[in-house]
């Protein structure tokens, strides 16, 4: 198993001697600008020298070893969790007997297994921790990289109501959108039902929040104080309403019968019809209707 690809390891070595040479002019430069005030010009030249390669080493040395910083900051749980049950073991049985130490062995154990709350708490960071490393594996094998061959960094884990969320921080040559086109995939290889991707920074876009969701948390059965209410020997639709009446109106004693001429002082107008005439309820029609000759016209109309 390779655990520093070529590709990687080659573009190190690069910028590791860039870095050694500039690092080195520069600070060298400036500290020999610096001593030429308290010693003779080439003392401080030799002075500036020394301290330009000496800090040049350490920047070449940090560049060089950069690969190999990542891999360690990927397996740190797992480092530090092995380290801690190796040296708590050793100091356990160099201060205890094999009863105290069998002891501790089951609390340690059978707490988390007896107590749900505990399990569960376990059970979801060992996902974080485990999707930290799904979500490299997308990276090193479908999601494309700079020249370099640096991956994203991924920055922490934590566990959420439905999954985890891991914060990553994208190298040049990814962006949101690249990533956006490939959360089918992603959700695949972190054996998740979805994945979401957002920004979680409004001025830096390489700072990226990865959302892994397992379950669904709305879809869960919520008991309801409402049931006990209903009697279940009561068919249904059968309803006792006798004791209740249903209002035909409304009733406002409060408000007064309208008579006579309305409060802003205007008679109410009179009913018309739909063509605007007074309809013949509304007015006294004429007991007989004449012609200018005198004749009774009440026929034809």
């Amino acid at each position: 198993m390779t655990v520093i690809e070529t590709q990687v390891h080659r573009s190190s070595a690069r910028n590791a001697r860039l870095s050694f040479v500039l690092t080195a002019i520069v600070v060298g430069l400036a500290a020999m600008a610096v001593a030429a005030d308290y010693m003779h010009p080439i003392l401080a030249g030799l002075a500036g020298f020394a301290i330009g390669v000496a800090v040049g080493s350490v920047v070449w040395t940090l560049v060089r070893i950069w690969p190999l910083i990542r891999i360690v900051w990927w397996w740190l749980p797992e480092i530090v969790l092995s380290l801690a049950l190796v040296y708590g073991w050793i100091a356990l049985a160099a201060h205890t007997n094999l009863a105290a130490r069998l002891a501790v062995i089951a609390v340690v154990v059978g707490v988390p297994a007896a107590v749900p709350a505990v399990r569960r708490r376990i059970v979801a960071l060992a996902w974080c921790v485990i999707v930290r490393h799904r979500l490299r594996v997308c990276f090193a094998q479908f999601i494309i990289a700079n020249r370099s061959g640096s991956l994203p960094l991924i920055l922490w884990a934590a566990p959420t109501q439905v999954g985890e969320r891991v914060w990553i921080y994208l190298r040049p040559g990814l962006s949101h959108s690249d990533l956006n086109s490939r959360l089918d995939k992603i959700a695949v290889t972190c054996h998740a039902a979805a994945v979401t991707i957002e920004r979680a920074s409004e001025r830096n876009a390489a700072y990226l929040r990865v959302d892994v969701k397992r379950r669904d948390v709305l879809g869960a059965t919520v008991d309801s104080p409402l049931v006990d209410l209903v009697d279940p020997d009561t068919p249904a639709g059968d309803t006792d309403r006798s004791g209740t009446t249903a209002p035909t109106a409304l009733d406002l004693p409060d408000v007064a019968e309208p008579t006579g001429t309305p409060a802003n002082g205007k008679p109410a107008p009179s009913p018309r019809t739909a063509n605007g005439r007074t309809p013949a309820t509304a007015t006294a029609a004429p007991a007989t209707a004449t012609s200018s000759d005198g004749d009774d016209v009440t026929d034809w109309i």
